[in-house]
C-alpha cells in the first residue's frame, strides 16, 4: 500500500513539473520581450487615426472590440488547426491558404514579417523541439520562406505541448495587447488609462474567444472587412510610427 502511494506521489510530481515548465514556455510566449517585431505594427490603428475613424478613447474601444472580432473569426481557424496538427505539411498548406485568404497587402506582409521573425526566435529559443529548427530550414531550403503569423504561433503551441483552447486565448491576448500598446505610443490613451483599458475588454476578449474558438479552416471569415481596407492605406500614409 505504502509503496503504491510513493509511486502515485513520484507520478503527480513528474507530471506537475512537466506542467510546470510547459507554464513557462507559455509565459515566455506571451513576454513582450521575445523579440517578433509585433510592437512595430498598429493592426491599421495608426492609419484608422489618420483617417479619422478613431479619435478618442471610445472609438477605440470599438475598434479594439472589432479586431478582436475580426482577429477571432480569420485567424483563430488558423491557430486551431496548426496546434491540433503541429507537422510541416499541415503549416505549409495553412500557409498557401491564408496568404491567398488576406487580400490586404499590408496586413499580409506584416503577417508573414511577424510570422518569420516567430519562427526564427522559436527555434532558437526552443532547443527542446529539434523539430521547429528542422522545418524552418527545410521551408527556406526549399525556397517557401512565407511563415504567416497565426499558423506558426499555432504550429509552436502545438510542440511545446500547449493544449488548442489555451493557444487560441494566447493569440487573442496578444493581439488586444499589441493594439493597445500601440494606442499608447500613439497617444490615445496613457500607460494606467491603457492598464485599465485592457482589463475592461478582457471580457470582451473572452466572449470573442468562446464565440470563435475551434473552428476549422474552412469557417475561417472577415467579420470587419472596414479594417482590412483602411489598414491597407497605412502605406499611403505620409509620416507614420508602425509598420501597419
Amino acid at each position: 500500500m505504502e509503496q503504491d502511494l510513493v509511486e502515485t506521489d513520484r507520478k503527480r510530481k513528474r507530471n506537475l513539473s512537466t506542467d510546470s515548465t510547459l507554464q513557462w514556455s507559455q509565459w515566455q510566449l506571451l513576454d513582450s520581450i521575445l523579440p517578433t517585431g509585433g510592437f512595430a505594427h498598429s493592426f491599421g490603428l495608426e492609419a484608422a487615426i489618420q483617417a479619422r475613424f478613431v479619435s478618442g478613447p471610445d472609438d477605440l474601444k470599438t475598434f479594439i472590440t472589432h479586431l478582436l472580432e475580426n482577429t477571432g473569426s480569420l485567424l483563430l481557424p488558423f491557430v486551431y488547426s496548426t496546434t491540433l496538427n503541429p507537422t510541416l505539411e499541415n503549416l505549409q498548406k495553412l500557409n498557401r491558404i491564408l496568404d491567398a485568404t488576406l487580400t490586404n497587402e499590408v496586413g499580409r506582409k506584416a503577417s508573414v514579417s511577424q510570422g518569420s521573425s516567430l519562427m526564427r526566435v522559436a527555434a532558437s529559443v526552443f532547443t527542446e523541439v529539434p523539430s521547429l529548427k528542422s522545418m524552418r530550414d527545410v521551408s527556406i531550403g526549399s525556397g517557401i520562406v512565407s511563415f504567416h503569423h497565426a499558423p506558426v504561433f499555432g504550429l509552436i503551441c502545438g510542440l511545446v505541448g500547449m493544449d488548442s483552447g489555451a493557444s487560441q486565448r494566447t493569440y487573442m491576448f496578444m493581439t488586444m495587447r499589441d493594439v493597445i500598446s500601440a494606442a499608447t505610443r500613439l497617444n490615445l490613451v496613457g500607460p494606467l488609462g491603457a492598464a485599465v483599458l485592457q482589463h475592461q475588454i478582457a471580457t470582451v476578449a473572452e466572449a470573442m474567444s468562446t464565440k470563435w474558438m475551434d473552428r476549422p479552416v474552412e469557417d475561417a471569415c472577415q467579420t470587419a472587412p472596414l479594417l482590412g481596407t483602411i489598414q491597407g492605406c497605412h502605406g499611403y500614409l505620409f509620416s507614420r510610427l508602425f509598420c501597419s
